[in-house]
C-alpha cells in the first residue's frame, strides 16, 4: 500500500503489509483525503442545514404575536404548560424522525413550545419583579437558565451522538421535560384562567415605540451571529480541520459557559454601568469576535473568538430584556405579555434570517466573508444604543412613578400590587397592602 501525491490509497499487492497513516493535526493523512473528498457534499449541504435550523425560529416568529396578548387575557401559567406539552411531543419526534421532512416537522413544533414557553416566562418574571434592579437579576437568572440548556446540551448531544445513538439524548431529555411538567404542575398549578386586572398596550403601539425597536434590534443582530454559526461553524470544521463529531458540539462550550458567565453577572452590573452602554460594548465584542472565528486553524483556536461571543451576547440580552420591561413601565401600561413577545420576536428573526442565509452565502461568497458580514453589522449598530441612555418617559407615567418611589426613580410599582409569586389563586395577600 502506498500513498499517492494526492493523498489517495492505492492497493498495489494485497500481501503488502499496512503502512499507518502520519498523524496531522486531527486527522491522520487517509482522513485528511477522505474529508476533502466530502467539501462539495458538505457545501451544498449548509443551505438544507440552514433552513432546518431556521425552521423553528420561523415557526416561532409567527406565532409570538397572538401569545402575547394571549397571556394578558389567560394569564401565564396555562401558556407555560401548553410549551412544556409541545416541546415535549418534539422532543419526542426528534428520536425517532428517520428524514428531513419528519425532522423539519419536529423542529418546527419546537418552535410553537418555544414561544409559549418563553413569552409567558419572561413576562412572569416582569410582573413579579417590579423593582427594576430585580428585575435586572431575575432576568440575568432566567437567561442564566437557558445558557445551561445550550451549555449541555451541544457538547451532550454530539458525544451521545457518536457512541450511544441519535435517539439517546432525545430520550433522556423527553425524560427531564416530564420532570419540568411535573414540577409546574405542582408550583404554578396551570388549571385556572387568571388574566390581568388591566388590559395592555396594544401590541401595534409598543412596535411604533422606537425604544422598544432599538432594544429590539440589538437582541436580533447580536444572536444572528450565534444563529449563523450553529449550522455553518460545524462544516465549515469539517471542510477545514476535519473535525470528528464530538468535536462539533464542543465547539460551542465556551460560548455556552461564557454566556452563562455574562448573563448573571450583567443582570447586575448592567443597571449599575447603564444598560445602554452594557448593550453597546457587548454588540461591538460580538462583531469583533466573529471577525476572529476563520482566523482559528484547529478547534483550540475556536475558544478565544466563541468564548468573547458567548460572553459578549450575555451582556445584551441580560440588558435589553430587563430595559424593554423598563420601557413598557415608563412609556406604556405595565402589562408585560406583548413587549416580550417583541423581543421574543426579535430572537427569532435573528435565529430565523441568520441560518436560512448564511447558508446560501457560505455556498456564494464563503464562511470567513459570512463572518465579517455580520461582524460589521453588529458594529455599526453598537451606537444606536446610545438612544437608550435616557429614555424619554410618558409624563403622567413618571408622576406616578415618582409619587410611589420618591427617593429611587428606577425603583417602582405597577398597576399590579402583588409582590408574591403568583402559584394560584390561593395565595394569601400580601400583608403590606
Amino acid at each position: 500500500m502506498t500513498y499517492t501525491n494526492t493523498n489517495n490509497v492505492t492497493q498495489d499487492n494485497p500481501s503488502e503489509s499496512t503502512v499507518t497513516p502520519v498523524s496531522n493535526g486531527n486527522a491522520s493523512v487517509s482522513d485528511s483525503g477522505e474529508c476533502k473528498d466530502d467539501r462539495k457534499f458538505l457545501e451544498d449541504e449548509n443551505v438544507r442545514v440552514g433552513l432546518l435550523f431556521a425552521s423553528k425560529a420561523i415557526v416561532q416568529l409567527l406565532v409570538n404575536p397572538f401569545v402575547g396578548p394571549l397571556t394578558n387575557r389567560i394569564g401565564y401559567h396555562i401558556p407555560m404548560f401548553a410549551g412544556f406539552v409541545i416541546m415535549f411531543v418534539s422532543t419526542i419526534m426528534f428520536a425517532f424522525s428517520e428524514t428531513y421532512t419528519l425532522l423539519f416537522f419536529a423542529r418546527s413544533l419546537q418552535g410553537i413550545g418555544s414561544s409559549f414557553s418563553s413569552v409567558a416566562g419572561l413576562g412572569m418574571l416582569a410582573s413579579v419583579y417590579t423593582d427594576d434592579n430585580e428585575r435586572g437579576i431575575a432576568m440575568g437568572i432566567a437567561l442564566g437558565g437557558l445558557a445551561m440548556g445550550v451549555l449541555i446540551g451541544a457538547p451532550f448531544g454530539s458525544v451521545m451522538y457518536e457512541f450511544v445513538g441519535k435517539s439517546s439524548p432525545f430520550l433522556i431529555l423527553a425524560f427531564l421535560a416530564l420532570f419540568d411538567g411535573a414540577l409546574q404542575l405542582c408550583i404554578l398549578q396551570p388549571s385556572k384562567i387568571s388574566p390581568g386586572s388591566i388590559e395592555g398596550t396594544p401590541l401595534l403601539t409598543l412596535l411604533k415605540d422606537p425604544y422598544i425597536l432599538i432594544s429590539a434590534g440589538s437582541l436580533c443582530f447580536a444572536n444572528m451571529g450565534v444563529a449563523i454559526l450553529e449550522p455553518t461553524l460545524p462544516i465549515w470544521m469539517m471542510q477545514t480541520m476535519c473535525s470528528s463529531k464530538w468535536q462539533l458540539g464542543v465547539a460551542f462550550l465556551p460560548a455556552s459557559v461564557s454566556y452563562l458567565i455574562g448573563t448573571n453577572l450583567f443582570g447586575l452590573l448592567a443597571n449599575k454601568m447603564g444598560r445602554w452602554l452594557c448593550s453597546m460594548i457587548g454588540m461591538v465584542i460580538v462583531g469583533i469576535s466573529l471577525l476572529c472565528v476563520p482566523l482559528a486553524k484547529n478547534i483550540y483556536g475556536l475558544i478565544g473568538p466563541n468564548g468573547g461571543l458567548g460572553f459578549a451576547i450575555g451582556m445584551v440580552d441580560s440588558s435589553m430584556m430587563a430595559i424593554m420591561g423598563y420601557l413598557v413601565d415608563i412609556r406604556h401600561i405595565s402589562v408585560y405579555g406583548s413587549v416580550y413577545a417583541i423581543a421574543d420576536v426579535a430572537l427569532c428573526m435573528g435565529f430565523a434570517i441568520g441560518p436560512s442565509t448564511g447558508g446560501a452565502i457560505v455556498q456564494a461568497i464563503g464562511f470567513p466573508y459570512l463572518m465579517v458580514i455580520i461582524g460589521v453589522v453588529n458594529i455599526l449598530y453598537a451606537p444606536l444604543c446610545f438612544f437608550l441612555k435616557n429614555p424619554a418617559a410618558r409624563e403622567e407615567k413618571m408622576a406616578i412613578l415618582n409619587q410611589e418611589c420618591p427617593m429611587h426613580v428606577k425603583s417602582y410599582n405597577t398597576e399590579r400590587q402583588c409582590r408574591e409569586f403568583p402559584l394560584s389563586d390561593e395565595s394569601d395577600p400580601d400583608p403590606e397592602e
